[in-house]
């Protein structure tokens, strides 16, 4: 744990799951709905930095969030990002993207090209997405449709 490290101190948003090795945030960005954060559970700054296991285990858990927000939000494409140029803590963003948001075809962090679309999430659905990723089983993701 680094004590000025942002993701070793706080979880980064609305923890829906975790394992021995890492944790899933479910964000509050606005205009991005279902927007997610996967964090690793302890500080490291590069993929490399972990035994290959351990980077088999953390995609698993990245593509079962892809999944999961594919099949409760249908978005139009799914982004993912690791960066870490900010925040020095192994983490990825698994990003739903609408094509009538701000920034799209862009990364969410350029500059809007328009406004954005609202695709605030009802009560229900936020709800289902909730639950969708309380249930992880990212050893048991398969290709969808």
């Amino acid at each position: 744990m680094e004590r000025d490290c942002v993701l070793c101190s706080e979880n980064g948003g609305e923890l829906v799951w975790h394992n021995d090795l890492c944790r899933v945030i479910l964000a509050d960005e606005a205009g991005y709905p279902g927007f997610c954060r996967v964090v690793l559970s302890r500080h490291v700054a590069e993929m490399t930095d972990l035994p290959p296991a351990d980077r088999q285990r953390l995609m698993a858990v990245v593509f079962a969030v892809e999944t999961a927000l594919r099949t409760v939000l249908s978005p139009d494409k799914i982004n993912l990002a690791s960066l870490g140029n900010v925040v020095p803590h192994l983490h990825w963003h698994v990003i739903p993207r609408w094509q009538d948001d701000a920034t799209f075809p862009a990364p969410i962090w350029a500059s809007p090209v328009r406004p954005g679309a609202q695709h605030g999430m009802a009560a229900d659905t936020l709800a289902r997405l909730r639950q969708t990723l309380q249930h992880l089983e990212p050893e048991a993701i398969q290709s969808l449709p």
